[in-house]
């Protein structure tokens, strides 16, 4: 396993990171097909033995399941120094808002669910999982500052947002001598680059770690023409994200079956080891032992520049999808260029 330091951070994690969505309740939460605790177990044990030592997991993964099994897991297989243990939190729900609630509490009250779902005094990497736009940005900030003050949290990160508001909270913090976000976890693949738009160079800039999730695209770039899993059955999510683009995306499936025989390994090497060539710390869910070996092969994968081009050549631009698609900002009023290109 090779380590990489996390951005502006002194997290020493693994490059592949464990994605624990798969973990969980299955008669419970957003999915079906997650794995039980013994499963859960298993995995974690075999990734401790591959060497990663980074894990990421949320609060909304099957109503706290997931940080359950983690946690225990966790708690009886390593020591705690030793591990890197991410979770995130969603925004305010309708209820808290009419309590009010504000963002700032609704943070604090976040962390102390997960750390008692992790059983853990602390989380290396506490991340603002979908931007909440019916709150302040301001008070969710200054929330997860005091997160980090408390000693509940070493860091922060935050997930499915623009760059635009990773720098713009990002300044708030510099301005009011707050925490600021080491990392951005959002949706990036070989079927889904549009990160490298603006979020990638902001982040080289300002050396914010690349932490992104749907790594293998929910196992389209994982699986040949006809095979299929439980999940890909199951997940309307990943249909919801994928199947619009699909007979684009499958150009890209296609060069990365060619490369996988020409190398005589498996799609999973191939998808990851272009990204890894992108990224500090893909994300790498699993819910099989070899889901999470192949993924620990991908860093023996060593493409070239032509193979790299060869990859990439096929692509084309992609609207948002997944979060971003369904989380964003609500204009009471249209914006200059669209009321101005309606009336040329």
């Amino acid at each position: 396993m090779d380590y990489v330091k996390l951005g502006n951070s002194d997290l020493r994690v693994s490059r592949i990171c464990l994605g624990c969505m798969g973990f969980g309740d299955a008669s419970i939460g957003q999915h079906s097909w997650t794995i039980g605790e013994e499963p859960t177990r298993q995995i974690i044990h075999r990734s401790l033995e591959l060497g990663v030592n980074f894990f990421d997991t949320a609060i909304a993964y099957q109503l706290g399941t997931s940080e359950q099994f983690v946690g225990r897991a966790l708690r009886d297989m390593a020591r705690r120094e030793d591990v890197v243990v991410a979770t995130k939190f969603l925004p305010r729900t309708a209820e808290e808002i009419q309590q009010g609630i504000d963002g700032r509490q609704h943070v604090l009250n976040s962390i102390n669910s997960s750390l008692q779902h992790l059983g853990m005094d602390y989380v290396d990497l506490y991340i603002y999982h979908i931007w909440d736009y019916k709150t302040p940005a301001e008070e969710i900030l200054e929330g997860m500052n005091e997160a980090v003050l408390s000693g509940k949290a070493r860091y922060i990160g935050i997930a499915n947002a623009y760059a635009y508001q990773v720098a713009k909270l990002n300044a708030l913090a510099q301005q009011r001598g707050w925490a600021k976000f080491i990392s951005v976890q959002n949706h990036y693949n070989l079927i889904m680059r549009e990160e490298e738009r603006e979020m990638m160079p902001f982040c080289r800039e300002d050396n914010i770690a690349l932490t992104p999730y749907s790594a293998l695209a929910s196992g389209k770039l994982a699986k040949r023409p006809g095979e299929t899993s439980k999940r890909q059955q199951e997940d309307a999510f990943m249909h919801f994200k994928y199947d619009a683009t699909a007979q684009q995306d499958n150009r890209i499936v296609e060069r990365v079956v060619e490369l996988a025989d020409r190398y005589g390994v498996d799609m999973t090497q191939i998808s990851l080891a272009w990204l890894l060539t992108k990224v500090e710390a893909p994300i790498v869910g699993a819910t099989k032992l070899s889901h999470i070996e192949g993924a620990a092969k991908a860093l023996s994968v060593k493409l070239t520049p032509s193979d790299i081009k060869y990859l990439e050549e096929p692509y084309v631009p992609h609207n948002l999808s997944g979060v971003m698609a369904v989380n964003k900002p609500v204009m009471e009023e249209e914006p200059v260029w669209v009321a101005a290109s309606k009336n040329k």
